[in-house]
């Protein structure tokens, strides 16, 4: 099985390839395609990575190449990891509409590209932001069930850290799953939310002492005055003044945790390309494992679910089947209302949004 990583050379990019290597997730006779520019940096120094890569890992490197040309990506998983990143550093505004229009157009290149000269059963793997513009875009020259976006298991993986945290035990012991979109619009799902070891009446208490008298309807408005709480706090942009936002943090709600802790990582200047990766990989290894495993994504809905009475149209994350033929159907279960209510106006704002940027 070959994988492509389109953006290799980028923070992200590397680190996905690194750990593709690194945990065996592709055998020796697996290629490894690093897709670069041809007409930027990130070409030549796809050829000093592949260098790189195989000076670290060559007892079980897999076949590694490189391809400069969106016409030259051949693999059955492809891992979109290109365009413009989110900038770091405090303070910094986030755009994400100057960050979709920038990125847009690398989507679509790529997606027509794969579209005109893939073997037609590729899975795409969308982790470049904004994910859900990446994903609708994809699926509507691929198919739909051949796309996801890695956010959404990214979210889920963090909430279920924030949990076990909380707990104090690891988090393979929490299952659970974050739906919505990526980043602030993020929906934690905590009907969903299992914890191995307590029986019903035990799990339920737990949850009940982490989440609080809260409801999910006004998680947007806790999540933008935790943000600036944080930006009042590390207004100075020292080790200190930082050290000390991350420990605010601690004494937050675990959902919230949940999202305002990458965001404070990557304005520190630290990034987030390691977690990004570890997720990102698990995806990747999902699908070439021939099995199917429940995972979320942002994935293009068509009807699966219903939020507010109406089935749901639009690029959502929610917890799906993913396997060798990419994703098949949605694993939602029962909401709370709040849930409900929350998913239905994030989605809503997606829509919007792709509308704009594609407009």
């Amino acid at each position: 099985m070959d994988v492509a990583v389109l953006g290799a050379t980028g923070d992200v990019g590397r680190a996905i390839c690194a750990e593709l290597i690194q945990r065996r997730v592709l055998r020796s006779s697996s290629r490894l395609q690093l897709v670069g520019r041809a007409d930027g940096p990130s070409g030549r120094a796809a050829h000093g990575l592949r260098v790189d890569l195989i000076d670290a890992h060559d007892e079980h490197a897999p076949l590694i190449d490189v391809a400069v040309s969106p016409a030259d990506v051949v693999a059955d998983v492809i891992v979109v990891a290109a365009g413009r990143t989110i900038p770091t550093g405090v303070g910094q505004v986030v755009d994400r509409d100057a960050l979709a229009l920038a990125n847009r157009a690398v989507f679509e290149e790529y997606a027509d590209a794969i579209a005109a000269t893939g073997s037609g059963h590729e899975v795409v793997i969308v982790v470049s932001n904004p994910v859900e513009l990446g994903v609708s875009i994809f699926a509507r020259r691929l198919g739909r069930h051949r796309v996801i976006g890695m956010g959404a298991w990214l979210d889920t993986l963090r909430f279920r850290r924030e949990i076990a945290a909380s707990l104090g035990i690891r988090r393979q012991r929490i299952s659970g799953f974050v739906g919505g979109q990526h980043g602030d619009g993020a929906v934690p799902l905590w009907s969903s939310v299992r914890i191995r070891g307590l029986d019903v009446d035990e799990r339920i208490e737990s949850l009940a002492n982490l989440r609080g008298e809260r409801s999910l309807v006004a998680f947007g408005e806790e999540v933008a005055a935790a943000k600036a709480e944080l930006g009042a706090i590390s207004a100075t942009a020292d080790a200190a003044s930082l050290a000390a936002a991350f420990q605010r943090i601690d004494g937050w709600r675990p959902d919230v945790q949940a999202v305002v802790r990458p965001y404070l990582t990557h304005q520190s200047g630290a990034k987030t390309a390691y977690g990004t990766a570890g997720a990102t990989v698990d995806l990747v290894d999902t699908v070439l494992d021939g099995r199917d495993i429940v995972v979320a994504g942002q994935v293009a809905l068509d009807g699966e679910i219903v939020l507010a009475g109406d089935p749901w149209r639009g690029t959502l994350g929610v917890p799906v089947v993913l396997g060798p033929d990419g994703w098949t159907h949605v694993l939602l279960g029962d909401l709370a209302p709040d849930e409900e209510t929350r998913l239905s106006v994030v989605g809503a704002q997606i829509d919007a949004a792709i509308a704009r940027w594609t407009a």
